[in-house]
């Protein structure tokens, strides 16, 4: 399966150097290998591999090759450092590739800035817009909502297989990825905190409720969370406001990027995918158009809600409100067309019986309209 990325990444790499970030087993290796069929002499390297790490050190990568691949370079202390000095003195070719499974534009390992030398690309999880169609785009969501969009966990089809890759791969990141990165003492307490947010999926979270569950700090819970975010377990989205004087929420919600992850509930395993999903869609925007996008929620002091607000330059492009089976026209959704004049607003329903029209709102079938989006 061709990534949409891979194009884009390959136009970019013969301007600049190239950052693709993402989850853990997302497939950036598998995406930055493939470009060998553009650039058959490539130089691959891992830095977990002892006999790269020492080449990456040393920065005796083969200046003749077409293309130079630094995989986890982040890891290596001062690493913005010393790949800008490269840059700086030689430039391209090599062409350069650098993936990672954190944020690589917050781990610094450095006060260095490559400000101007990269492009960056962030690969998610397999989504509709990715995977087509076929066989119905309700059966691809109800086996992305089961199985998540990780490939090996999704490829296999199997619920049992996915949930012991499930298993493996947080564990790992947890004790071993986050330890390189943020030393954190109370492994178990992580831990909870994980679970408990599993429970939160699709509901505003209190930094100070989870606190007293887990009996740290407000803070330390902020600061988890940031770092589960940094290191792609999960992500937030913040409640929208402007423009509206009674809306006063501020506690965000968090999404995980394996919806296997979410608990056995139907509604937020539908609700985190699509959260995903359009995070996925925004980023690609971002990082091949050069567009500035963000995810909102919205929520007043009556407890009107909208699932989701879609900001593309600033302007909203959509209001979403979100559904299983629900194809009565949400009040809530209405009452915010008319006051934020969106661009579009849509109630999309998974298991929708026939499309409609209810007072300027559009409700059509969630599959569908998630197969459509550009990617």
């Amino acid at each position: 399966m061709e990534r949409p990325q891979k194009t884009p990444i390959s136009k970019d790499l013969d301007k600049k150097m190239v950052i693709l970030t993402g989850p853990r087993q997302v497939g950036k290796t598998t995406l930055a290998k493939s470009l060998k069929s553009l650039w058959p002499d490539l130089q691959y390297l891992n830095f977990d591999a002892d006999p790269d790490r020492l080449i990456m050190l040393r920065q005796q990568w083969l200046r003749e090759a077409p293309l130079v691949i630094l995989d986890e370079f982040h890891k290596l202390n001062r690493w913005k450092s010393r790949i800008k000095g490269v840059y700086d003195t030689e430039g391209i070719p090599p062409r350069i590739l650098i993936t990672g499974s954190a944020r690589l534009d917050v781990y610094r390992r450095g006060s260095d800035s490559l400000a101007g030398r990269y492009f960056l690309h962030r690969l998610y999880p397999l989504s509709l817009a990715e995977l087509g169609e076929q066989p119905s785009p309700k059966k691809v969501l109800e086996q992305l909502m089961t199985l998540g969009g990780f490939p090996e966990p999704f490829l296999s089809q199997s619920e049992q297989s996915a949930k012991r890759w499930r298993k493996t791969h947080l564990e790992r990141i947890v004790r071993l990825d986050i330890q390189d990165l943020e030393p954190i003492r109370d492994i178990q307490s992580l831990l909870l905190l994980v679970s408990l947010l599993r429970e939160r999926v699709g509901s505003p979270v209190s930094y100070q409720s989870l606190a007293e569950d887990i009996q740290i700090s407000p803070h330390t819970v902020k600061r988890w969370i940031q770092i589960l975010e940094n290191m792609y377990i999960v992500f937030a989205v913040t409640p929208y406001h402007r423009n509206l004087a009674r809306a006063i929420l501020k506690e965000p919600k968090i999404y995980f990027y394996d919806t296997g992850q979410v608990r056995e509930e139907r509604g937020a395993k539908l609700e985190n995918a699509v959260a995903v999903s359009l995070k996925k869609w925004l980023h690609y925007l971002e990082d091949t158009q050069g567009e500035e996008t963000a995810l909102h929620y919205i929520r007043d002091k009556e407890k009107r809600e909208v699932d989701f607000v879609v900001l593309r330059d600033e302007k909203i492009d959509a209001l979403l409100e979100i559904k299983l089976a629900e194809d009565n026209l949400h009040r809530p959704l209405r009452y915010y067309q008319q006051r934020l004049k969106p661009r579009r607003a849509l109630q999309l329903v998974h298991e929708l019986r026939q499309p409609k029209t209810v007072e300027g709102v559009s409700i059509s079938p969630l599959g569908a309209w998630l197969a459509s989006l550009d990617m």
